[in-house]
């Protein structure tokens, strides 16, 4: 049996579990308080038993410590596969992007992700996917650009008389109603130039009171049918009296 990896001498188990109580990594804390068992002298087994692992992984733990300290014991982010384009390559690709294709010799008059591809197998012997070489277009600052799709029949002469323009927002119409404008003569807000006709209105509606006059006579207060029937009664006259005969019985 191997003989156990030695933890280095510079900590302790009282320095450990500090280090656990002021870390906010939880995997980080459990290996920090699993090696501090074995600072206390008990054996690897109740270490990888307090840690939920196996000896193989404590004795990673403990080279991990002993190579790093407690930045070590931390996960770290896996690097990912490596980049396919070295930065010679990036550097000669976007060279060719910038220069352009010359179309006695690439036979194309702009670049396509297919061209492109073509080009780096016969400069590198390079084989990439459209969608990669596409990602690395958009890191180096590339943008895709598409041609508007365009009918093969279409005319150009026969568009044009057919689009409808609108006239512009800021041209004001020559046409102004009279309603639209107040007795003072300022433009009027829309909708207030509407009004609401009353029950009363009209030709044969009832004539509103006036008001008197301070210097005005007062006009004794009588109804029309009195008016008209006083109009029709003849003159006052007083008939001179005649004398009667006097019968004796």
């Amino acid at each position: 049996m191997a003989a156990p990896v030695p933890l280095r001498p510079d900590f302790d188990a009282a320095a450990l579990r500090t280090l656990a109580k002021q870390s906010r990594d939880p995997d980080q804390i459990r290996r920090l308080l699993a090696l501090a068992m074995i600072y206390d002298g008990q054996p690897r087994s109740e270490a990888a038993r307090s840690g939920c692992v196996t000896l193989q992984s404590v004795r990673d733990w403990v080279l991990r410590f002993n190579a790093q300290g407690p930045a070590g014991l931390i996960n770290g982010k896996a690097s990912g596969r490596r980049a396919i384009l070295n930065e010679t390559q990036r550097a000669a690709l976007q060279a060719i992007v910038e220069q352009g294709p010359i179309p006695a010799i690439h036979g194309v008059v702009r670049w396509r992700l297919v061209d492109l591809i073509q080009w780096l197998w016969e400069e590198f012997r390079l084989s990439i996917s459209q969608q990669t070489l596409s990602r690395e277009l958009r890191a180096l600052g590339y943008r895709k650009l598409s041609a508007r799709p365009r009918h093969y029949a279409q005319n150009e002469h026969a568009a044009a008389a057919f689009k409808k323009s609108s006239p512009t927002a800021w041209r004001r119409s020559h046409r102004r109603s009279a309603a639209s404008r107040s007795r003072s003569g300022s433009r009027m807000r829309r909708g207030l130039d509407k009004r609401t006709r009353s029950r009363g209105a009209g030709p044969n509606a009832a004539r509103a009171p006036q008001r008197r006059k301070i210097s005005e006579r007062p006009r004794p207060i009588s109804s029309a049918r009195s008016v008209r029937l006083r109009a029709k009664e003849p003159a006052w006259s007083c008939p001179a009296a005649r004398p009667r005969a006097w019968n004796c019985i």
